[in-house]
C-alpha cells in the first residue's frame, strides 16, 4: 500500500533578499507549507559540505520536512541565489551556478521511496543540469500523482525540457508569462482558458492551474474551469507565494476537495505569504499548522510597497 509521503525533488538554496538570507528553493517551499498543512514531505536535493548546507538541514528540521534524503556533495556549494525586489514587491533572480543541487544523484533507496510516494513535486528548474534532470526523470518511472511547476528563469528556460516534463506530469502550475512561452512553444491559441484546456489535454494533464498576480488564478481540472479573483493584501515581497498556492493546491487536492475551495484556501496561503518576508514565513516550524491555511493579516506598506492583490 502506497505510503502518504510526499517528495519535494529539486533545489534548495538561500535566497538573498535586501531584508537578509531566506531559505527557499521551490520545492522546498513547497515542502514547508505541505507540512504546515498536516502532510508528509520530504525534500530530494544536494547540497554542500559548508555552513549554509548545515543551516538548510537544521531549518528544514524545525520546519518537520524530512531530510534523510538530501545528499552532501564533497564538491559544490549549497544553492544560493540574488533576489532584488522592485517598489511592487516582485523579485528578479540571479541564480549561481554550478550549484550542488545540479548534482542530484540516483539511488537505490530514494527509488524505492518514489515508488511508494503518494506525489512527487517537480520543477523545470531543476532539470537544468544533466545529472538532476536524469534522476528526476527516474522518478518518473513511480505511479506516484506527478506534479510540476513550470519555473522558468532565463536562462534556464528550456522548451524540450517542459516538453518532457508535460508529459509525465499529471497536475500543472504555471504563471500567466509561463503560460505566454508555453503557448509560443506548442502553438497554443486563443484566450488564457482556451490555452489552458489545449495544454492540458494535448499532454494528458488531469489539472493545470494558472496563478494570474494580482488577478488570483484560474484552473481546469478534468475538463471543468474555475476562478478566483484572489485577494488584496499589503505586499512585502512575492517570493515563495506560488510556492504555498501550489503546497495547499496539492494539500486539497489529495483530500478531495472541491475545485471552489481549492483555489479559494491555494490563493489564500498565496496572499498571506506575500505579507511576509520571504518563502516561508516565521512561525510554521515545526508544522503544526492546522490544514486550512491562516487569514491573510493587514500589515501596514513596507518601505514604498503599495496595497495591491497578492501575486501567486
Amino acid at each position: 500500500m502506497p505510503s502518504s509521503e510526499i517528495l519535494c525533488v529539486g533545489e534548495v538554496l538561500w535566497d538573498a533578499l535586501p531584508e537578509g538570507l531566506f531559505l527557499g528553493g521551490a520545492p522546498f517551499n513547497v515542502a514547508c507549507h505541505l507540512r504546515a498543512a498536516g502532510l508528509t514531505a520530504t525534500m530530494v536535493s544536494r547540497i554542500g559540505t559548508d555552513r549554509l548546507g548545515e543551516e538548510v538541514i537544521r531549518r528544514a528540521e524545525r520546519y518537520g520536512v524530512g531530510v534523510d534524503l538530501i545528499q552532501v556533495d564533497p564538491a559544490l556549494p549549497t544553492g544560493f541565489v540574488q533576489v532584488a525586489v522592485d517598489d511592487a514587491g516582485n523579485p528578479a533572480y540571479e541564480i549561481l551556478a554550478p550549484a550542488a543541487w545540479d548534482a542530484i544523484a540516483t539511488s537505490e533507496a530514494l527509488l524505492r521511496r518514489a515508488a511508494d510516494a503518494r506525489a512527487i513535486v517537480f520543477g523545470s528548474l531543476a532539470q537544468r543540469h544533466a545529472t538532476s534532470r536524469a534522476t528526476i526523470e527516474r522518478l518518473w518511472e513511480s505511479s506516484a500523482t506527478m506534479v510540476l511547476d513550470v519555473n522558468l528563469r532565463p536562462p534556464y528556460d528550456d522548451r524540450e525540457i517542459v516538453r518532457r516534463s508535460l508529459r509525465r506530469a499529471d497536475v500543472v502550475k504555471l504563471s500567466v508569462p509561463e503560460l505566454e512561452r508555453v503557448a509560443e512553444w506548442f502553438s497554443l491559441r486563443g484566450d488564457a482558458r482556451a490555452m489552458v484546456s489545449t495544454l492540458a489535454e494535448q499532454f494528458r494533464c488531469s489539472l493545470v492551474c494558472l496563478t494570474r498576480g494580482s488577478g488570483g488564478a484560474a484552473m481546469w481540472h478534468d475538463g471543468s474551469w474555475s476562478e478566483h479573483p484572489g485577494f488584496e493584501v499589503e505586499v512585502r515581497d512575492t517570493v515563495g507565494a506560488g510556492d504555498a498556492f501550489l503546497a495547499v493546491l496539492l494539500a486539497g487536492l489529495l483530500a478531495g476537495g472541491s475545485d471552489a475551495s481549492l483555489l479559494q484556501n491555494a490563493n489564500l496561503i498565496g496572499a498571506y505569504v506575500a505579507t511576509q518576508y520571504g518563502a516561508v514565513p516565521a512561525g510554521q516550524e515545526a508544522a503544526v499548522a492546522p490544514p486550512s491555511p491562516p487569514p491573510a493579516p493587514s500589515a501596514p506598506p513596507a518601505s514604498g510597497r503599495g496595497r495591491r492583490r497578492a501575486k501567486s
